[in-house]
């Protein structure tokens, strides 16, 4: 019997800029796009709640090596709070436990915010995915347990007001650093203000640097793929134009080139002597030389890089099995 493990699909690599439709969970839209690109493997960089829409940037095959770049990078939102009403889950999503009257001023609405902006401690949600002894804290809040959640530090580097409706709905504007919960934000917010509220509508505008004009709806693709199979066109000609590169995940790290028999002994987990004016443990995204291809990312320290993540892709490998090795100066 064979050791190595059977694959299905087709080795894609690449980032797709998903615009998450409400309603459906963010690992069944990453199910749909997998099945849609028959990839081999596939991950999603941060889950938004089946309420929320807007980018869920979708990691095919080597890309995933790398999601966790985009999981810490910050986030924007729009987001729409209905005041007066406080629920379990802090959307409306879930059970009222809480209603007032609201009788608030743009004002003082701007003041409370101010508690929220900067650096700041958040106790996540009972309903997140957060584990607690292996288990996600969502699933023991819906068997009535409470968990003790420590505070965790956060930035959010702008919480404004864009409208307050004549219904008492706030629509505000989210950037802030990873590890946020918008929901808890607004929830926060609420008992701030003394009435209470709950998220109505959430929207995620933007990744890292991501463009919002890049993101294609799930919709779509399967338009896309339904057309061609219809007109006899292989699908992957036309969906993989929507694939990002998967060094757009790290293009603020310093860049560094290499020679084919340095990819070689990366690839092997060696460092390579490269001496760089740069602080010792900084991040490096690495290419090769002449063809300006991707490698991977590795470490500085002292001289040398560490190969930290590498892409293995057929078309890396087939160059390293192509390479000679050479003493290192």
């Amino acid at each position: 019997m064979s050791r190595h493990r059977r694959t299905y699909g087709r080795n894609v690599n690449g980032i797709l800029l998903l615009n998450k439709s409400t309603g459906i969970s963010s690992n069944d839209a990453l199910q749909q796009v997998k099945k849609i690109y028959n990839a081999n493997k596939a991950g999603h960089t941060g889950a938004l709640d089946p309420l929320a829409t807007g980018m869920l940037p979708i990691c095919l095959g080597e890309a995933t090596k790398f999601s966790q770049y985009l999981l810490d990078s910050d986030k924007s939102y729009e987001v729409t709070a209905q005041l007066g009403v406080r629920t379990d889950t802090s959307d409306s999503d879930g059970q009222m436990i809480e209603e007032h009257e609201v009788d608030l001023t743009l004002e003082q609405i701007e003041k409370a915010l101010d508690s929220f902006r900067g650096n700041i401690n958040q106790v996540p949600s009972m309903y997140s995915a957060l584990k607690y002894q292996g288990k996600p804290l969502y699933q023991y809040a819906r068997e009535g347990i409470t968990i003790d959640r420590p505070a965790r530090p956060i930035t959010v580097y702008e919480f404004s007001i864009r409208e307050l409706t004549p219904t008492n709905k706030l629509k505000m504007f989210v950037h802030c650093s990873k590890g946020t919960y918008v929901r808890t934000l607004v929830d926060d917010l609420g008992q701030k203000l003394g009435c209470g509220a709950c998220v109505v509508q959430l929207n995620r505008t933007k990744v890292a640097t991501y463009p919002s004009d890049r993101m294609v709806t799930a919709d779509q693709l399967e338009n896309i793929y339904d057309e061609c199979v219809s007109n006899g066109v292989v699908p992957r000609t036309r969906l993989d134009s929507f694939l990002l590169p998967i060094d757009s995940v790290v293009e603020y790290m310093p860049k560094v080139t290499v020679s084919l028999q340095i990819l070689q002994k990366l690839m092997n987990g060696q460092f390579v002597r490269q001496n760089m004016d740069l602080k010792n443990n900084v991040m490096v995204r690495i290419y090769l030389e002449d063809q300006d291809l991707f490698l991977g990312v590795g470490e500085y320290l002292d001289g040398r890089i560490l190969p930290r993540k590498l892409v293995r892709s057929d078309e890396i490998i087939a160059l390293t099995a192509s390479a000679v090795s050479v003493p290192e100066n």
